[in-house]
């Protein structure tokens, strides 16, 4: 799904990564810390360690994004999202009795997701790991979730213990639909994503975790918006994906973000999905036809209906003629919240390229009830222009932990 009822999240709380310093034939050289990201404004660089070490880049610095807290990292915070990112899905061997509460099931993924955890904390850690070769870890950020299965072994009533239905224009394997662990790796310098990707996964599959599915992908460099709002991304459509902006922080905590008290609070529910687009079909098509399939302007977003790319969107716009401006079976229109029903969710996407034949969107997003994501794509399979240019090929949805630290291990409020 290319959905218009997009989310962008709210800021985080951020540290800025201090300078650090290179020793060069044994003199100090200050140096900055990432290889590509933020630029810190003038003025606001804190002092350097004198045992702050790194590498020699001539790179801009950039945010850290602490893994600590109530909340995972890698969801509303940067509020920009990195440009690279690998999403890897795994399965997890099965006990004897995997439905049974407090089955050997249970315990033995408390215990690896608790170790998952240790181990992002020491990549994402100011100063690095030696398994990222040298790199700082800038804004990196690990993202865990898990699947269905492992959810509704500890408790069926549990946000996040439904299994994703199928829906129309799907090719996808059974190794590429479901799963009980998902790994979303984000940094803007992509060979941190690759080799903490690697780090993690060899990890995994030492503690039996099997990989499933993994697609990298990429999204074009841009600045965080005024107000501290994402900048939609442009995907290889050449359309803003996704344009429906949170106006207040409220918003995200009642649409995303799982309520307290209980065991999943600070957690969400995710849904991946990995969309094969047929670029050059679409493209092909005259500049109003492809405006039209989606319900925008390709220049700047702004909604047919008119008004500029903030403008919100006139359903019942039509012209002299009578004609909706727009069109009846236009995305936007089609996923538009009011028309479905459902909440808004919060987007990460990322475009993806696999060779000429297959390339297109990884699609991520986040809400509250997986029921958001299903109304909104139910009524795509029920007409929508753009779909018609979408295939699916990998599809999961999994439950995003509540967030942790050394005294509070990843998934303790779930599994202990």
């Amino acid at each position: 799904m290319i959905t218009d009822s997009t989310r962008p999240g709210e800021a985080g709380t951020e540290q800025r990564l201090s300078r650090r310093r290179a020793l060069a034939r044994g003199t100090a050289v200050t140096v900055a810390a990432g290889i590509t990201g933020y630029v810190v404004g003038a003025g606001e660089r804190p002092a350097a360690s004198p045992d702050d070490a790194s590498p020699v880049s001539c790179a801009p610095e950039m945010v850290t994004v602490s893994a600590r807290g109530s909340r995972q990292a890698g969801v509303d915070r940067p509020v920009q999202p990195q440009q690279h990112v690998v999403l890897s899905v795994y399965d997890l061997p099965a006990a004897a009795h995997p439905d049974a509460p407090g089955s050997d099931f249970v315990r033995r993924n408390g215990r690896l997701l608790a170790g998952l955890g240790t181990r992002v904390l020491e990549l994402t850690t100011h100063g690095g790991d030696a398994a990222l070769g040298g790199f700082p870890p800038g804004d990196l950020t690990v993202t865990v979730g898990v699947g269905p299965r492992v959810v509704k072994a500890v408790d069926s009533t549990l946000p996040g213990a439904r299994e994703l239905p199928s829906f129309a224009r799907e090719e996808m394997s059974d190794s590429a639909r479901g799963g009980d662990l998902m790994v979303q790796v984000c940094a803007s310098d992509p060979q941190v994503v690759t080799l903490a990707d690697g780090v993690l996964r060899a990890w995994l599959q030492e503690h039996s975790a099997v990989p499933g599915w993994a697609q990298q992908g990429f999204r074009p460099p841009t600045r965080p918006g005024g107000a501290g709002q994402r900048v939609p991304m442009r995907n290889l459509l050449g359309f803003l994906d996704g344009m429906v902006v949170p106006r207040t922080p409220a918003e995200l905590e009642r649409e995303v973000w799982l309520p307290g008290p209980g065991r999943v609070r600070g957690g969400t529910v995710a849904v991946v999905r990995r969309l094969r687009l047929d670029v050059a079909r679409f493209l092909a098509q005259e500049l109003t036809h492809q405006e039209r399939a989606v319900g925008r302007r390709r220049e700047d977003g702004a909604p047919l209906s008119g008004g500029g790319p903030d403008a919100p969107m006139d359903l019942g716009a039509k012209s002299a003629q009578g004609r909706y401006l727009v069109p009846a079976m236009a995305h936007a229109r089609r996923a538009n919240p009011n028309g479905t029903g459902s909440g808004l969710m919060l987007r990460r996407g990322y475009s993806y390229a696999n060779g000429p034949e297959d390339r297109g969107l990884l699609f991520i997003c986040f809400q509250r009830e997986l029921r958001t994501f299903v109304a909104t794509q139910q009524r795509l399979d029920d007409g929508d222009d753009l779909s018609a240019f979408a295939t699916a090929t990998a599809s999961g949805t999994f439950l995003v932990l509540p967030g942790f630290s050394a005294e509070r291990p990843l998934g303790a409020p779930l599994f202990s």
